[in-house]
């Protein structure tokens, strides 16, 4: 982890998207007087669960898997931040200890905020407090979605719904139609977040890639068909 403080939140490419985009120059500036910035390198953790939070995590660049060891002493990725996105929230603000651990996925630059600090904010600036709560629904909804699949999907309709969100965060164009999914996954990942083996999920990456609906370069998946994508994941866009 390498600490670089000057970081300016007003230069910051993911403030459209984060929970301080309302502030104005002065609010901003007070923020970045306040928080440290650290890179993470690719597996290094912010926080682990059973720890208790100290403050308010804000992803600048890259991605985040959060992850939680159930009572088997299994690990499954509750969820994939990325820029814009904060962690830590929900623990911060219920006073109960991390019920999940964040690890980066590549290097990631986050800024951190203590405790006192925002909860200033959130007093003084009822915007981000709205905010917060708007990441808080999505999260909310994301996993009554996810576990909703898990009771009612086969695995591979659960497979065809993650290769379409994957698309829908971490997406880009191609000229020719095709969508790349830029995140790198592997595939014990990608198969604890649709709970299912490693070896059930490369048996359908392979039928998948068979019916022209993705194709592989290396470890990026690249989605040729989305309609038939949407088909095979049983929903209605």
């Amino acid at each position: 982890m390498h600490k670089k403080a000057e970081h300016n939140c007003s230069n910051c490419p993911s403030l459209t998207k984060g929970v301080f985009c309302s502030l104005g120059a002065e609010e901003l500036k007070d923020v970045s007087d306040h928080k440290i910035t650290n890179i993470y390198k690719k597996g290094q953790t912010l926080f682990v669960q059973g720890n208790h939070p100290f403050g308010l995590y804000c992803i600048s660049s890259g991605n985040i898997k959060v992850t939680k060891i159930g009572a088997d002493g299994k690990e499954s990725i509750v969820r994939i931040a990325t820029a814009g996105d904060v962690l830590g929230h929900r623990s911060l603000f219920t006073d109960q200890y991390y019920m999940a651990t964040a690890t980066a996925l590549e290097d990631t630059k986050v800024c951190f905020l203590d405790k006192k600090f925002i909860m200033k904010v959130i007093n003084d600036q009822p915007t981000v407090s709205m905010n917060i709560i708007e990441k808080l629904s999505a999260d909310m909804g994301a996993a009554e979605n996810k576990l909703s699949s898990l009771h009612q999907k086969n695995v591979r309709e659960r497979l065809a719904e993650l290769l379409l969100l994957l698309k829908e965060s971490h997406g880009e164009k191609l000229e020719d139609g095709r969508t790349k999914i830029v995140i790198k996954l592997t595939r014990e990942e990608m198969a604890t977040m649709i709970g299912t083996a490693n070896e059930t999920l490369i048996r359908f990456i392979s039928e998948f890639k068979e019916a022209g609906l993705i194709e592989q370069e290396g470890k990026i998946i690249i989605i040729k068909n989305e309609e038939e994508l949407i088909d095979w994941a049983n929903l209605s866009y």
